[in-house]
């Protein structure tokens, strides 16, 4: 296609990558007196918080003629030049002569109404639907072997506690060996899309191998394959999901990935239950097999969904491919001026980052730690993927039936109780996506971990009360559900959204692979060691280590773990250029009762960003 060329021709570098990390700017914006020489003395790191520094409106519409040149888009020149000037200059934008749809839309846009936010196109709430639909077969995945181990462990004989971990650990071992690493290579060539149909076809197949499996290291073998759908699926589902929506909503659809998890966790455990008493003659272990191969019905539709889907923008463009980027940005918006004006704005920010773009994809991995931006993002990014397991749900997302067996309960009510966690975990995890962006992805943590902690201690205390009657069950079962109406808001959806959004463009793919790689690591880990470490710990002392975690994820979220809230994933440089130390220094100040809450002269700049009194008004 005419218009599918290099991107990027002609771009100058920036300087070296350690300017990056200056906190050293002046918050202005071009009314047209700026000088060329501000705008070349300006750091990588001021112009990618206001890309516009130092332009006047005419820069932007000389821009926007080369743009429509090197791609070949003259007949979008008026479209787009509107949009430039739009992004531009935000707020007067009676001097683009909207018409009254757009004035309407714009007014949508600008409102702080709850309704008026959530006032996107059909195709917006559609590649909603679809990045749901993908977390629901992440789900499922999960949670159907919780009832399916109560079988094969025992038609398998599979009585040493290690191999037991290390089947129902499987997927997650493929994920940070192999699917995570080969999510930027498949990301690369066949798009988020492409990926995304991919690592769903890979479900499909390895559900169906799994219902099939006559031996232990077949069923190892067929849940490992599954595991290269997870990591690809889970690192591209909502990087796509937070490149198609506006910042406004952002959040929220971010956090829905986890919503729909909990969902699928649900299906998974009602899959449990309707085929725990399936038994045909002829036909060994019938019900458990049926638990696992259900969890090839889900990945079917999403890959039948993923054929009417727009591509990301932001991606399409990284390709060169701006014509599509613009078709698939006037599917996603309100309006065709609000499409042209993120077209642009994506476009002029693509451009900074290219200056820095590692070549390689080994120069992409070092740069996501030696350039002290991207490492700050891996860092709280890895924090809240390590604390997603470490919080202790997937010992109950994996083991409840056996947990809640433990407590005196038979299989059948093992399974019901189990399958009550999951109705908790999906309904409590829209309070999550309704206050992920008004009230951000700290104050989220900082309320359920304390929270979580409190209700693991009561759960592994109530192991100490006598084994007779109905008072230890009724325990364990109320600190587990309470422990799940914590996890649902708070651990559940900001991790993945989280990390979805903090990573530039430049190493965004190589940033979600680390950041997934460290998910589903350390939750092989948790599934290979619950059992053993059960039987060397005792319920209380296991129920407690992971209690002691969830105190530790407090003290890291309020000290060092930056907000990203309402920001524009472009204008999160700003948020991840603060220093680490200048972070806690803040945090310490505003700690109370020991800290004393006058912020000084060193620490302005920080506290302004911190506080979201530097952006720009963005929507």
């Amino acid at each position: 296609m005419a218009n599918e060329k290099p991107p990027f021709n002609g771009v100058k570098g920036a300087g070296p990558e350690g300017e990056t990390d200056r906190i050293d700017f002046k918050d202005e914006r071009s009314s047209g007196t700026a000088s060329p020489d501000h705008l070349h003395g300006a750091t990588l790191w001021e112009r990618q918080r206001d890309p516009y520094l130092g332009k006047t409106e005419r820069d932007v519409i000389v821009d926007v003629e080369g743009l429509v040149q090197q791609y070949d888009l003259h007949d979008l020149k008026d479209e787009l030049t509107r949009g430039a000037r739009y992004a531009f200059n935000r707020d007067d934008t009676d001097r683009l002569q909207p018409t009254e749809e757009e004035r309407h839309w714009i007014a949508k846009e600008k409102s702080p109404a709850f309704k008026d936010k959530w006032a996107q196109t059909k195709m917006m709430y559609y590649v909603a639907v679809l990045c749901g639909a993908a977390a629901i077969v992440q789900g499922m995945d999960q949670t159907a072997v919780n009832g399916a181990q109560l079988f094969y462990f025992e038609d398998f004989n599979i009585t040493n506690t290690w191999e037991q971990g290390l089947i129902n650990g499987a997927p997650y071992l493929c994920s940070v060996l192999i699917g995570c690493w080969t999510s930027p290579v498949l990301n690369k060539y066949f798009g988020r899309r492409g990926t995304i149909w991919i690592s769903c076809f890979v479900s499909v197949a390895s559900g169906a191998w799994q219902g099939a499996t006559f031996d232990k290291w077949q069923l190892f073998a067929s849940r490992f394959i599954g595991g290269f759908a997870i990591g690809a699926k889970s690192s591209t589902t909502p990087a796509y999901a937070a490149e198609c929506s506006p910042p406004r909503i952002r959040g929220a659809l971010g956090s829905q990935w986890q919503m729909w998890t909990a969902f699928g966790i649900m299906l998974g455990f009602i899959a449990s239950v309707a085929f725990y008493p399936v038994q045909v003659d002829g036909y060994p272990g019938l019900n458990w097999r049926l638990m696992l191969a259900s969890t090839s019905i889900p990945p079917i539709i999403v890959c039948c969904m993923t054929t009417f889907a727009p591509e990301s923008p932001r991606w399409l463009m990284s390709k060169g491919r701006y014509r599509q980027a613009f078709d698939s940005l006037c599917r996603l918006r309100p309006c065709r001026l609000q499409a042209a004006r993120d077209l642009y704005d994506v476009h002029v920010r693509l451009m900074l980052e290219h200056e820095v773009r590692p070549k390689t994809a080994w120069a992409r991995a070092t740069t996501l730690f030696s350039v002290p931006r991207n490492r700050r993002a891996a860092q709280s990014a890895f924090f809240v993927m390590y604390m997603q397991q470490f919080c202790g749900v997937n010992v109950i997302a994996y083991y409840s039936s056996s947990i809640f067996t433990e407590a005196g309960f038979g299989q059948q009510q093992a399974l019901l109780a189990s399958l009550g966690t999951g109705i908790i975990n999906w309904i409590f995890a829209i309070p999550g996506i309704l206050t992920i962006d008004t009230k951000g992805r700290r104050w989220l943590l900082l309320t359920t971990f304390p929270y979580m902690a409190a209700c693991l201690f009561f759960t592994g205390f109530s192991f100490f009360i006598p084994a007779e009657g109905t008072a230890r069950i009724g325990c364990v079962a109320t600190g587990i559900y309470l422990f799940m109406v914590g996890y649902s808001p708070g651990m559940g959806p900001v991790p993945f959204t989280y990390s979805a959004e903090s990573f530039p463009l430049a190493v965004r793919d190589t940033g979600m692979a680390f950041a997934t790689a460290t998910c589903w690591g350390f939750n092989f880990v948790l599934a290979l060691t619950w059992p053993p470490l059960l039987e060397a710990f005792t319920p209380q002392g296991a129920f407690c280590f992971y209690a002691a975690w969830n105190l530790f994820g407090f003290v890291f979220t309020w000290f060092a773990l930056p907000e990203t809230k309402a920001r524009p994933l472009e204008e999160l440089d700003a948020v991840f250029n603060i220093r680490t130390r200048d972070h806690v220094k803040y945090h310490l100040i505003k700690t109370p009762l020991i800290g004393k809450g006058h912020v000084g002269n060193d620490l302005v700049d920080v506290a302004a960003i911190i506080e979201g009194r530097d952006m720009k008004g963005h929507v």
